[in-house]
């Protein structure tokens, strides 16, 4: 309950209570509604209160409903007098189970609203307004947002506008395209900066043209060149490189000794060669014979 003299205070009449009384409404607007029809004269009808003892809503959903109420005819809020020789003005809320139109409630307020309910026809009731949603703001490029800090980190005297930054927005973008970073755009406009900028933007722009880097460009790939050759055997003697039939021992025919020169006639080795590998191979076996030893017949010595 409120204090005395505040809190909740009921219209003359009313309509008897049904189920329906709050059915056009908005599901959250006929919630309160209907708590408020409930309270006793002199309940506390503020938003804190309120938003205690109906835990679904927060203050402010309660205060908007209170609002769309307000509108609707079911409440009134008047400024009074507290009364009783004080000079306090408080606002006091009045309800009505019955919407009221405006013209009722201002002659009730002055004592002569009758209580029967010819004259409480309310007007049309109004469409429940969407509460408003915060813009989100627009996103930006990297050359956008280069060009609004250029006057934190370059020098405070390029400070650009949002329409500065629009307008030099493409050509930041093409230093990007061409490899350079957001430090190479505050050096080359912040750089060597005159006594006197009269016109950031002008001086940015004038800067951003003279000083930007050359385009990037790609040399062209060397044409693959042709296929290196197999190894090919050499000569062990001259390093000649050939075919391996052209070898015989690992040496050219030009380093060859006579008897391993083919002969030209059959295709064949000559005598010489044959005669010199029999001779090896004789020396070999040689070799590998035991030596016997000479054992005369002498007689005994006298």
């Amino acid at each position: 309950m409120a204090r005395p003299g505040f809190g909740k205070r009921s219209a003359p009449g009313q309509a008897p209570r049904r189920a329906d009384d709050f059915a056009h409404l908005p599901a959250r607007e006929a919630s309160v509604a209907s708590h408020l029809d409930r309270l006793p004269e002199g309940a506390a009808m503020d938003v804190k209160t309120l938003a205690k003892e109906l835990a679904a809503y927060g203050q402010q959903a309660i205060r908007t409903a209170l609002q769309y109420l307000g509108r609707a005819g079911y409440l009134y809020r008047r400024r009074e007098p507290v009364g009783e020789g004080r000079t306090q003005w408080v606002f006091r809320t009045y309800f009505s189970r019955t919407p009221r139109n405006e013209a009722w409630w201002k002659r009730f307020l002055k004592g002569d609203a009758p209580p029967e309910r010819v004259d409480a026809t309310p007007g049309p009731v109004p469409v429940l307004e969407a509460e408003p949603v915060p813009a989100q703001p627009p996103a930006r490029s990297r050359a956008y947002k280069a060009l609004a800090t250029l006057g934190r980190t370059g020098d405070r005297r390029l400070t650009l506008s949002a329409s500065e930054c629009a307008q030099l927005e493409p050509l930041v973008a093409e230093w990007f395209a061409r490899g350079a970073v957001e430090a190479d755009v505050v050096r080359a406009v912040a750089s060597g900066l005159p006594p006197e900028v009269h016109c950031a933007g002008a001086f940015a722009r004038r800067r951003l043209v003279d000083k930007i880097p050359p385009e990037l460009f790609h040399e062209p790939a060397d044409p693959p060149g042709p296929a290196p050759a197999a190894d090919k055997p050499e000569c062990e003697s001259c390093g000649v490189p050939g075919p391996p039939e052209a070898f015989v021992e690992g040496l050219c025919r030009p380093c060859r000794p006579p008897f391993l020169q083919p002969d030209a006639g059959d295709g064949g080795v000559d005598a010489a060669y044959a005669e010199e590998i029999h001779r090896r191979a004789a020396g070999i076996r040689r070799s590998l014979r035991p030596r016997r030893r000479d054992r005369g017949l002498q007689g005994p010595a006298l």
